[in-house]
């Protein structure tokens, strides 16, 4: 059964929402701005509608896997079945493997899982993003501040270890925007 939740788990993150929504207002996200589909992209070229339908979206693909995994196997299972609904989004079997940075998706584990570490970091990804206009920093900081978020709301044992496995290839998508930080390059949110 658990083999069933997390295959299962994966076609759902496969499901690229950015991709679908883009197409239905006649975009190809893939030649579209930055060609990342992810939420950032379609907010920015597409409109601020569809990029946070796209991001409650990809977040619920992160929710729904990690709420049916915890259900069937507990903590463990949910964190797994999260992190392969994150490495659908990324490499997406419906989309010839060319997915977005799993952020969002990530971010729905850790409200399934983790919901008051994952309300807290909602608040200070939100003041990061309004400060900086960079979502990329928010994103980043937020990403690798949910480990010790979620151990300060009982995270443990494989729970805890899938957790680092979706934060380490949540920030290895994000290689581009970091090496863009570093050179001063990074596309802002509003600019």
């Amino acid at each position: 059964m658990e083999a069933v939740v997390v295959i299962g788990a994966y076609l759902l993150g496969s499901v690229d929402f950015a991709v679908v929504i883009a197409k239905s207002r006649g975009f190809d996200i893939y030649a579209t701005g930055s060609g990342n589909p992810g939420a950032s992209n379609v907010f920015r070229t597409v409109g601020k509608g569809a990029g946070a339908a796209v991001l409650l979206l990809d977040l619920c693909k992160g929710l729904v896997a990690a709420l049916v995994g915890a259900a069937i196997g507990g903590p463990a299972l949910g964190a797994g079945a999260g992190v392969a609904a994150v490495s659908g989004h990324c490499y997406p079997l419906f989309h010839r493997f060319r997915g977005g940075k799993g952020a969002a998706t990530l971010a729905g584990v850790m409200f399934g899982l983790y919901p008051i570490a994952a309300a807290a970091l909602l608040v200070f990804f939100a003041a990061l993003v309004a400060f900086t206009h960079v979502a990329s920093i928010g994103t980043l900081v937020v990403v690798l501040a949910a480990i010790p978020a979620a151990l300060l709301e009982g995270a443990h044992g494989w729970a805890l270890a899938w957790l680092i496995v979706g934060v380490a290839l949540v920030i290895l998508r994000h290689q581009g925007n970091i090496a863009r930080l570093a050179g001063g390059t990074e596309r802002k949110v509003i600019e």
